[in-house]
């Protein structure tokens, strides 16, 4: 796996160029209030929406719907695994993955990055440095 095949997510991100989309963690009632969620509203994320496209972004939840805990990881899994289905019908997008679940749900990219594991073939999803180190040591691990 080359991580450096230019597939790292800034760590900023402050404009997206056109078929980009921002890839945040949202969650469950979709109230973009906090962090990369309340950024991704300036590039259409709606609130009332936990998952999916809206605008230039897409949303996986990573916290409850009243905001108090983080969703369990193999929760969270089933949402990313939508995301990677619905990732792969759409090539002719780049999908810029923010540390999802790092900020506000208060988990670690170890718990994260792993979820992310099958976006390594894919060509059009950017993954955050960190993500790439944890995916490399679980390779170099087996």
């Amino acid at each position: 796996m080359d991580k450096k095949n230019n597939r790292i997510t800034p760590k900023l991100i402050t404009t997206l160029r056109s078929k980009e989309i921002f890839v945040f963690g949202s969650n469950e009632s979709g109230r973009h209030g906090a962090g990369a969620a309340l950024t991704a509203q300036y590039w259409g994320a709606k609130y009332g929406q936990a998952f999916g496209l809206q605008g230039k972004t897409f949303g996986i939840p990573t916290v409850n719907s009243s905001i108090t805990k983080p969703l369990p990881v193999k929760r969270i899994k089933l949402w990313v695994d939508n995301f990677i289905s619905i990732a792969k019908t759409l090539p002719e997008y780049t999908f810029l993955v923010t540390e999802i679940g790092c900020g506000l749900a208060k988990l670690t990219p170890k718990e994260i990055a792993p979820l992310f594991k099958e976006c390594r073939e894919l060509e059009n999803v950017f993954l955050p440095e960190k993500f790439w180190r944890i995916l490399e040591e679980i390779d170099e691990g087996n």
